[in-house]
């Protein structure tokens, strides 16, 4: 906080000192001890507000220009005006208001010119040019240092966010590669304890084998069921809950084919479809869960009869298993996570798992949709979303149009100053020996027929060899229709419709004007 303020308070320091030092060697009109104070009230406030409120600072910078300068230029508070257009436009982050604010000086600047007796044209040309070049292109720049800011760190995100892409799909390879280990474990191993055990419980129901060999493979068959339980449990383990698990199954199975596959080894088994079965991950999952509820009802409910019915309709598959009450002995509940897992699968795919007692017995009730595989990704946060893509090239085109539009105004505005300033110059030319012809006393209107269309606006009335006549109703003409050099000027009065004065203005250094015979007077 300490250091913002050292910043706000160095920022005032150096837009005070042109406005402090200007009037004093002469590049402004002097204005009062009030004014100045005024105009450095207004940029210390503008200096301590600009990180709050940016359109506000912009504005209290314009309003000493505006009240104490013609046309909004002055020496004094023109960099301040550039300086907080350029920090409006770093910190501000919508256009509206900053266009809104330029609008409103605009404005203020044009009542002004309308209201001073002067070349209306000309003030305002000038108005507009420094709001232009003033005001707007450090705007823009500000604005463009902005996006590109902007841009960099959406960028910088991008390439963290597609790092992280590339983490996560290397972890998910090797997760697939570790259920793709399960999977031969389960499908080889198992299937080679399954027969050691089949062999075993044989060999000890031979009726010729003694009985310390009978104790033999007895435990030999306990020790085979014992290793199948801990290959279940390392399965689980390789297994990782977020990641879609390899199927179990031979690759191609269907859920009928798992259920007629359960009835030949043993199992009391009927299936019920309505519906056809397609392929796909709906189809994939429908498996996991008969698959799991027909393990289940094998281990706990042995003997029980079991209907396995699948309804496929509306973009959605429903799945039961119900299971009769045992008729032989099972093993005890235990600690498995099947089920569990497979909720919890569903309900983040939008499906819905439920599984319980059943009319003495047990049923499982599954519902998926359709597209249970798509994996929808969650939403990045709003500062780190990566940009689209074209929106770099977007938004570089759109700051070149703004530039581009704002120096052609700018251009605009030049061309039509030096256009207005040729006009009004060549348009205001009193030929000497039409002024040197004129004489005292005459009627008006034979002096308005010698008259240029137009006269000056801003005559150097300072330069005049004398006042002009009370009363009368005074007009400014060049000698010279040249452009941007000093020329001398005539003065005509007019006074009860006749010629009462007419007097030379000598151009800056000279003494006298052409066709006056160097004397400068009235005549």
């Amino acid at each position: 906080m300490r250091t913002r303020r050292h910043v706000d308070a160095l920022l005032w320091l150096a837009l005070a000192t042109p406005a402090a030092t200007a009037d004093a060697i002469g590049l402004n009109e002097p204005r009062t001890a009030w004014q100045q104070l005024g105009g450095l009230a207004a940029l210390a406030a503008a200096a301590a507000i600009w990180r709050r409120r940016p359109t506000l600072a912009f504005l209290l910078a314009a309003a000493p220009g505006e009240a104490t300068a013609p046309s909004l230029f002055t020496v004094s508070y023109g960099m301040a005006l550039a300086a907080f257009a350029f920090l409006l436009g770093r910190h501000g982050p919508r256009a509206r208001p900053a266009l809104l604010a330029f609008a409103a000086v605009a404005a203020a600047g044009t009542a002004k010119v309308v209201v001073r007796d002067v070349d209306p044209v000309v003030e305002w040309l000038v108005l507009m040019a420094t709001l232009l070049f003033g005001a707007v292109f450090p705007w823009l720049a500000g604005r463009y240092l902005r996006q590109s800011r902007a841009l960099t760190a959406s960028a910088l995100a991008r390439a963290d966010q597609l790092e992280r892409e590339q983490r996560i799909v290397a972890d998910r390879a090797r997760l697939r590669e570790r259920a793709r280990i399960a999977q031969d474990m389960h499908d080889s191993l198992g299937h080679e304890l399954s027969l050691i055990a089949v062999r075993a419980g044989a060999l000890q129901l031979a009726a010729d084998l003694p009985e310390h060999h009978r104790a033999a493979a007895r435990d030999l068959r306990v020790a085979a069921a014992d290793a199948t339980d801990r290959l279940r449990e390392i399965i689980g383990v390789l297994r990782d809950e977020g990641d879609e698990p390899a199927p179990l199954a031979p690759p191609g199975e269907t859920v009928a084919q798992l259920v007629a596959r359960a009835g030949e080894s043993g199992l009391r088994v009927r299936y019920v479809a309505e519906g056809a079965e397609e392929p796909g991950p709906a189809e994939r999952l429908a498996y996991r869960v008969v698959q799991e509820a027909l393990t289940n009802a094998a281990k706990y409910a042995p003997g029980a009869p079991v209907t396995v019915a699948a309804t496929r309709a509306d973009a959605r598959t429903t799945i039961t298993v119900t299971n009769g009450p045992p008729r032989e002995p099972g093993s005890p509940p235990g600690g498995g996570s099947g089920l569990a897992d497979l909720h919890t699968r569903l309900a983040a795919l939008g499906g819905d798992l439920d599984a319980g007692a059943h009319a003495g017995g047990f049923r499982v009730r599954a519902v998926i949709p359709a597209d249970a595989g798509v994996a929808v990704a969650a939403p990045a946060p709003a500062d780190t979303v990566p940009l689209p893509s074209g929106t770099l090239a977007h938004a570089r085109r759109r700051t070149v149009l703004a530039f581009g539009a704002a120096a052609a105004t700018g251009a605009v505005l030049i061309a039509g100053t030096f256009g207005w300033y040729a006009y009004t110059k060549t348009h205001s030319v009193l030929r000497p020996a039409d002024f040197a012809a004129l004489r005292v006393g005459a009627a008006q209107a034979d002096v308005a027929a010698v008259l240029p269309e137009r006269g000056v606006s801003d005559p150097p009335v300072d330069r005049a060899p004398g006042p002009p006549p009370p009363g009368a109703d005074c007009r400014y003409y060049r000698s010279s229709g040249q452009l941007f050099t000093s020329s001398a000027h005539f003065r005509l009065c007019f006074e009860n419709g006749k010629l009462v004065d007419k007097t030379v203005i000598p151009k800056p250094g000279a003494s006298g004007g052409p066709g006056t015979g160097g004397d400068g007077g009235r005549r």
